[in-house]
């Protein structure tokens, strides 16, 4: 598709970037993302199960389109820009998993894309990033730096902000995931006396994008559905800022979760002070235990980010007990030169 396609379902509401969006909107970008993105397959192990006292449902985005859920925000955003957006092109700032996201979707439209990215990231999310087009402007590690670096970007290019996070756009196209494993479970035939098909629903923490859009799905489909939030010791500015009330901003990350290390948004924050139930905080080396046992059980490559709330069910095992439990595996893009070191953090 090309810039000047219209690619809006016409009774689609049309989202600005600072709404709140709703069970409407995620429904929505559920459509728009037809043919799309991928339907990632809803994985079960009874090994894992028996290990962590309750039914495990594995939501595998690490097999999406670039390696991760991130590709299901980014394509909602660029495919439901109207013709005079997409032609300015789009701007964004990203540690890895959103840039290559938001390069893709924005190949496949035919549009310009800019990604600011911290000298920190990755190598091979660096390479996703160049490798689908975009252009890629360096800046520092602390969110200030980025911020910095993407406005004056904007500035220069006149193009679309496409925020990895505090975007509306993103928020219900990353709150597809969910609500696809909510219906993936029900057409299972497993619900149980009325109740919801999951009673638990995590994803990991860190701007808030995703978190945010399961957390609208799971309230908005049922009440009962408890939505929780991961996040690593390390980068725990999300947890603390819930159970204060108050948004925390400049602190530095230290965790080996680079996906993780970004802060709430105005709009993310609001969003889950009403609809998050808790966060939850585990250590590095909880993560990186947990990733051994996907790669283990489930066979899957995972990124440490990815393993946080398999890593947060297994040490709260009371919490979970008995339970129906869905685990949104967020993205695949490890880094292999890595591994060594990282996995030396947990050994087998």
């Amino acid at each position: 598709m090309h810039a000047d396609s219209d690619s809006v379902p016409g009774d689609a509401r049309r989202l600005r970037h600072d709404d709140r969006p709703t069970l409407g909107d995620i429904h929505d970008a559920a459509a728009r993302l037809v043919g799309l993105a991928h339907v990632t397959p809803v994985l079960r192990s009874r090994s894992l199960d028996a290990l962590a006292g309750c039914e495990l449902f594995f939501k595998a985005e690490n097999l999406q389109r670039a390696g991760a859920f991130k590709f299901r925000g980014a394509a909602n955003a660029v495919f439901s820009l109207g013709p005079d957006e997409a032609a300015r092109g789009v701007v964004t700032q990203s540690s890895g998993n959103h840039g290559a996201a938001l390069a893709l979707a924005c190949r496949l439209r035919g549009i310009r894309c800019t990604v600011v990215v911290p000298h920190s990231a990755p190598r091979i999310k660096r390479e996703a990033i160049a490798r689908n087009g975009a252009r890629i402007v360096d800046c520092g590690v602390a969110q200030a730096e980025r911020n910095e670096a993407t406005a004056r970007v904007l500035a220069e290019t006149g193009g679309e902000l496409v925020h990895p996070f505090n975007d509306a756009r993103v928020i219900a196209g990353q709150g597809t995931a969910a609500l696809e494993l909510l219906q993936q479970v029900e057409r299972r035939g497993q619900a149980r006396d009325g109740r919801p098909a999951l009673d638990v629903v995590l994803a990991p923490l860190s701007g808030g994008g995703l978190m945010s859009g399961t957390a609208v799905v799971a309230k908005g489909l049922d009440t009962r559905i408890r939505a929780i939030a991961a996040e690593p010791e390390g980068a725990s500015d999300g947890h603390d800022s819930l159970k204060s009330g108050t948004r925390i901003t400049g602190r530095t990350a230290d965790t080996i979760s680079d996906g993780l290390r970004a802060e709430l948004g105005p709009l993310t924050f609001s969003i889950l002070r009403d609809h998050c139930d808790d966060v939850l905080l585990v250590s590095d080396a909880e993560t990186v235990a947990a990733m051994r046992l996907v790669w283990d059980r489930l066979k899957l490559v995972i990124e440490p980010s990815c393993a946080v709330p398999l890593a947060a069910v297994l040490k709260h095992r009371d919490r979970f007990a008995g339970q129906r439990v869905g685990l949104i595996l967020s993205g695949g893009n490890v880094d292999l030169d890595a591994l060594p070191a990282l996995l030396a953090l947990a050994p087998a």
